[in-house]
This record gives C-alpha cells, structure tokens and sequence, in this order.
C-alpha cells in the first residue's frame, strides 16, 4: 500500500467544520486557537454564516487551519504519504504536510492569498462553471470563440481554470463570457453545465495581480525542504529541476489546474491508497471517476477520522 494525500480547496467548505475535532482532540484545538488570520476564525468556520465563509478571504485561512490540524491528528498516529497534493488552494496544505511551511506561515500565507484574489478583480461581474462530458480541446474551442465574441469588451476573459477529471472541467472568468462559453459547449454536446460556487475567477489571468503581489511576498518567506514529494497543480508533475516552489505559486493562481494529470502521475508513481482531506468528499469522487479501483478515504470530522486510523494507523 502506499498512501497519497489529497487536500481540499475552495468549495468544499461548510459551516461546523471542524468543530467536533476542535472539541476532541488537543492538536486540532491547538492549531484553531493559535491560528491569528485577521479575524475569528474559529468563529467563522463554526458558526458562519455559509456567506462569510465562502468568501475567499475567509475560505482560504480556514480551509489551511482545518487541513493543518488533520495532518497533525494523522501524523501522530503514524499516518504519513509518500505523495501530497492538492486542490488549488489545498497545494498549500500540501506542501505544509511536506514541511515546506510552519503552521502560523501557511494560514498566514493563505489569509493574504486570500486578500490578494478577492482585490484583484473587486467589482468586477465573475464567476465559474462546471463542464460535464466536453473533450478538453473542445472546451478550450468554446472559450476562445466565446472570448472572441465579446473582444471589444472590457470583460472578454473565459479560460480553463481546473482539469478534474475525464468528465469535468470547470471554466471561469468573466460572467457574460462564461455563460456564452457554456451554452457554446451545449451546442458541442457538453452534458451539463453548473454554476460552481466560488468568489473569484482562480486560475485565470484575471488572478495576475495576485501572482504579482504573491511573488513579492515570497522574497521574505523562507520554504523548507520537502521531506516527500507535492506534486503541483499547474504541471501535474513534481517539481522540476530549474524550477522553485515560490515561482510555482506564483504560476499557480493564474493558471489551470491539472488535479486529472495530478492523480494519474501518482498513481503511475505507486499510489493505490488516497486521503482526503478536508470537509466532504469532493476529490474522493474525482478519484473513483478517475480509477475506481483506487481505494479512497476521507476525514472531515472525528468519525471519519476514526474510520482512517483503524484502516491505515
């Protein structure tokens, strides 16, 4: 068995989560009460409103602190991978659970990734959606023919932001352009297309100014050694040689994500066994659309916890 790490992004959060951990087990207490985001993040993920906490500012610190505390847990029972990734915003949980970052560092970190995303399109008309059963290279036809239509606009952007498996795509940016891109894609013979629940177009050139401001704050970071590899979003590959981790981030929030490529590099790696982490089972399901021979788990509260650590401890 060999075990891979998966952690959760955006979209998975809920109000509660957490909150029966926080109550259970001292190292997850610990890392809620420490955690100093620039707001009360233990009441944010407990008690909400769902509104607060999905936005981005919010979503991300909370997200990480949830993520952090797991990986504790999960560590102190032995459980450790032999791969990490994760989600777009989860990469940086990844690389915590590698020892890239301190805990304060990476819920720091993500609460200013979070600032950064929402200012870099502040009242501008956003939004994603979901592809289902549309060949990539067909999705990519759509947008560009969508974002030709809309060429003297201001607002003309509408680009591939995740790759999640053989049957789902999302695509983001701008709301008039996206929803074209999309009624394009039915024509195409998409299945169906979703409004995804997200506050900003991630993974577009839209989140420039972001990657920008990320890259100057990164000067005075400092990234540890990876004790395991992460295998990154916009490769679906370990890091490559030439390459740093801070440019990776930098490219990563303006970028698609390439979660598909990333569970099918691990696989070929040797991974059978897959953990998520973080509330729901959002990236469990993409793995079994994946490969459903792929044995999946996931913790998001004191029960599935358990149900890991009799399984693997």
């Amino acid at each position: 068995m060999k075990i891979g790490f998966l952690y959760a992004g955006q979209g998975s959060q809920s109000v509660g989560m957490g909150k029966d951990l926080y109550e259970s087990y001292s190292e997850f207490k610990e890392t809620f009460d420490n955690a100093n985001p620039g707001f009360d993040l233990k009441d944010c993920c407990f008690n909400g409103p769902i509104d607060k906490l999905g936005q981005t500012r919010y979503t991300q610190p909370c997200m990480v602190a949830f993520a952090v505390g797991v990986t504790k847990l999960l560590s102190a029972n032995g459980i450790k991978p032999e791969y990490a990734a994760g989600l777009s915003l989860g990469e940086y949980s990844a690389l915590y659970s590698s020892g890239v970052f301190e805990e304060k560092q990476v819920i720091d970190l993500v609460a200013y990734r979070g600032m950064c995303m929402e200012e870099a399109v502040t009242g501008r008309d956003v939004g994603m959606i979901a592809v289902m059963s549309l060949d990539r290279d067909l999705i990519k036809k759509a947008c560009k023919q969508a974002e030709e239509e809309f060429a003297d606009s201001p607002y003309h952007v509408a680009e591939v932001a995740n790759y999640n498996t053989p049957v789902q795509v999302t695509v983001s940016g701008d709301t008039p352009v996206i929803t074209r891109a999309g009624e394009i894609m039915t024509e195409m013979g998409a299945k169906r297309i979703v409004p995804v629940a997200v506050s900003g177009p991630f993974h577009t050139s839209l989140m420039k100014p972001a990657g920008d401001k990320l890259a100057e704050r990164f000067k005075g970071e400092s990234f540890g050694d990876m004790m395991f590899p992460v295998i990154f979003n916009s490769t679906g590959m370990e890091l490559e040689v030439g390459k740093t981790i801070p440019e990776m981030l930098e490219l990563q929030v303006q970028s698609s994500v390439y979660f598909e490529d990333t569970i099918r590099y691990m696989i070929n790696q040797g991974v059978d066994t897959f953990v998520e982490i973080g509330p729901g089972k959002t990236l469990s399901g993409f793995v079994k659309k994946i490969d459903r021979g792929l044995t999946t788990y996931s913790v998001e509260n004191v029960e599935s916890l358990n149900t890991v650590l009799e399984a693997l401890k």
